[in-house]
């Protein structure tokens, strides 16, 4: 079933920058792998980029492990060359498409284990600059993209009135927002940890909520919301629909009315004879984020060089007539801001929503990253300790200001602070040399809930206060180490089984304490402490030119976390997000 009447305005603008460049490096790409694999030259001599001949009696073959949404594409894309007796050199072309979520084939990557795969088409670069961030990963190169598909909100047809489908349009965080707020909405996604579909528009969404005054703390309500309506596939995700659009079915308990979905998966469900009632599809106006499907070499200086050569044969065929219309079939843009109307349409697009509006400056890394360690910490809400450097050159100024180092690191502490939920719990340490007798710290905030009331206020409140109060100790010293063993010792003691627990120290030096106990045995002492069964990993940003990255990395890869260096206190916010996503995935960079 599905729609046939067409959008009622024409194709606007032209085609996606993003997109084009990547197909404009193509040519570079692929000139760089015949170098690699032999020569120019002899590729073309021996039948690289030839479209006939007869296949030698033995095949050349490559694994291609693809994201499911696109696999079955590929696959026919494969059966037609082989069908077509297409050639490598001489051999016959004889490729295998296997369907492998994404976030699975990534953490295979990132931990550096072997793989079985000669390509990888994930649906998104989001992945592959995971793994290529990654210190122990398995090489991965993108060689360009093979099709895309923008992401949007569909509805059931009746959700889709209350908010004025087609006629109205609205921003991301404007459509998540009037979801969330209309309790007769229920709004569902894919797990943003396990998909690009969600993490894409989890991203877009905070970006857009955090230009506005309280945004993050919007942005953070909205995260909260959607994990609650969440599942672990695209599969599971349909499943959550009503079964029944028109009736009472709609308000049962546990069904969405709304999803975060491709317009490809729209049109899948829109089109097939199971998917039920067809949908109805928000492009959101502030632009929509594209998932596209990056062609990847996987662990190239491996490969044999007939391999090398058949991947990118494969490659190039995918840029073929019948390869793109076999993409077209299945509900992808061969053209990021041309899609066909017929597209559109049995997607659930209509005119006047903006489906030719791709977002012009994509999210960056830095705003991923960032959207996935928010999401980290909404989703099993959060346990965290923060220990904070008060020795004197916190008191340093930073380069061309008047503000000092603790200044701004107050800021951005209260910053990270706005986008935690009351059930969060959160509380402040502070350090420098013999704050309290001979002890190097001081606990100024206990670790409680944010939303819990004593005495003069909530934990919120109380935190607020003391960040603003945080002062550089004239003269004083850095006592990382002894503060570091103290404070890791009673977050593993207070342990709070379903959340994510973690201690996360700041500091602009070394250790500067003599007395302190040493790297080497400190180091020793976390990794007894340490319990994968009980996790609490040390997350340490080392802020300034003054700080030691390795050491502080050395220091928090004991207890399964990572150390980051920041050039000043106002990216402190974004490396603990970072942190948090990489010690989340228990897999730190």
């Amino acid at each position: 079933m599905g729609r046939h009447s067409l959008p009622d305005a024409p194709r606007a603008g032209s085609a996606d920058p993003r997109i084009r460049a990547h197909r404009r490096n193509v040519a570079l790409a692929t000139a760089l792998v015949l170098t690699v694999a032999g020569g120019t030259a002899a590729a073309v001599h021996g039948g690289l980029f030839s479209f006939g001949g007869s296949c030698q009696d033995d095949a050349v073959h490559i694994e291609v492990a693809a994201s499911p949404d696109i696999a079955p594409a590929l696959r026919a894309a494969a059966e037609d060359a082989r069908e077509k007796n297409t050639t490598s050199d001489g051999r016959c072309l004889d490729v295998s498409v296997t369907a492998r979520e994404s976030y699975e084939v990534a953490a295979t990557l990132r931990s550096g284990r072997k793989s079985d795969v000669q390509v990888w088409v994930p649906d998104s670069d989001a992945w592959v600059e995971r793994v290529s961030d990654t210190t122990t990963a398995t090489q991965v190169t993108s060689l360009g993209n093979v099709a895309s598909t923008p992401v949007g909100v569909a509805m059931v047809p009746s959700a889709a009135r209350t908010l004025g489908w087609p006629e109205k349009t609205y921003t991301w965080s404007e459509l998540a927002g009037e979801a969330i707020r209309d309790k007769k909405i229920e709004l569902g996604t894919v797990d943003p940890a396990r998909s690009s579909t969600g993490l894409l528009a989890l991203a877009r969404i905070s970006e857009t909520a955090s230009r506005v005054k309280g945004g993050d703390v919007r942005a953070a309500a909205m995260a909260k919301a959607l994990s609650q309506r969440t599942s672990d596939s695209g599969t599971q995700l349909l499943d959550t629909l009503p079964r029944d659009f028109s009736g009472s079915g709609q308000d049962s308990p546990g069904r969405n009315q709304a999803l975060i979905l491709s317009e490809q998966a729209a049109f899948a469900h829109n089109t097939s004879e199971e998917g039920g009632d067809d949908l109805d599809l928000f492009y959101p106006k502030d632009g929509t984020p594209l998932l596209d499907y990056p062609y990847t070499l996987v662990d190239e200086p491996r490969l044999g060089t007939d391999q090398s050569r058949a991947a990118l044969r494969f490659m190039t065929l995918l840029g073929e007539a019948a390869p793109r219309q076999f993409l077209r079939m299945s509900g992808f843009r061969t053209d990021a801001e041309n899609p066909s109307d017929t597209l559109v349409t049995e997607a659930g697009g209509r005119y006047p929503q903006p489906y030719a509006r791709i977002v012009a400056e994509p999210s960056s890394k830095e705003a991923v990253q960032e959207a996935l360690g928010m999401w980290t910490i909404t989703v099993e809400s959060a346990r965290i300790t923060t220990v904070v450097d008060a020795s004197s050159s916190m008191a340093e100024p930073l380069p061309g200001s008047d503000r000092s180092r603790m200044d701004v690191t107050k800021e951005s502490l209260l910053q990270a602070l706005a986008t935690f939920t009351s059930e969060d719990q959160i509380g402040l340490w502070k350090f420098s040399t013999k704050l309290d007798g001979d002890k190097d710290y001081r606990v100024l905030v206990p670790t409680e809930r944010l939303g819990d009331v004593k005495g003069s206020g909530t934990q919120r409140q109380k935190l607020s206060r003391a960040f603003r109060s945080l002062k550089p100790v004239p003269h004083g010293a850095t006592g990382l180490y002894d503060t570091t063993l103290a404070a890791y010792k009673a977050a593993v003691a207070s342990y709070a089984k379903g959340r994510f627990n973690a201690l996360v120290i700041l500091t602009d030096g070394v250790n500067q304490d003599p007395g302190s106990i040493s790297r080497s045995d400190l180091v020793a002492e976390l990794q007894k402490l340490a319990d994968p069964e009980r996790p609490v990993p040390l997350i340490a940003i080392a802020v300034g030119p003054d700080s030691d990255r390795r050491e502080v990395d050395q220091i928090a890869r004991a207890t399964g976390g990572s150390g980051e260096r920041v050039n000043e206190p106002s990216q402190i916010h974004a490396a603990m997000l970072k942190a948090i996503t990489a010690a989340g995935a228990g897999n730190p960079n």
